[in-house]
């Protein structure tokens, strides 16, 4: 079962602004099912100026870019496109917060500036 503070937060939407553009290094987090615990690891991340974000994880890169109070989520291995799917979000802090509702994956990435 989804916690009903995280259902209440992405029906919040953005309610915080993305963070300014520059690189990042990360912590994505991951739950592949409802009462999973999530399963976290490092991340980099570019936050372009138009606001997409590249999340580079090992040889895969989530290109996550905002667009009408949704994030539309591009999974890519090289040139290959491995899946797709919009999401409902919130910022709040450093903290991007979405879910694939489709696979009810849930996901966290928390951003730390570059030292």
């Amino acid at each position: 079962m989804r916690s009903p503070l995280l259902l209440l937060a992405l029906a919040a939407g953005s309610a915080a602004a993305a963070p300014r553009e520059g690189r990042y290094e990360a912590r994505l987090c991951v739950a592949t099912r409802p009462d999973a615990v999530p399963a976290c690891g490092p991340a980099d991340v570019e936050v372009r100026r138009d606001g997409q974000l590249d999340v580079r994880v090992a040889d895969i890169v989530y290109r996550v870019a905002p667009h009408d109070g949704r994030l539309g989520v591009t999974t890519m291995h090289g040139l290959m496109k491995i899946d797709e799917f919009d999401a409902p979000y919130v910022w709040a802090g450093d903290v991007l917060r979405f879910s694939d509702a489709a696979k009810d994956a849930r996901y966290e990435l928390h951003l730390t500036p570059r030292r």
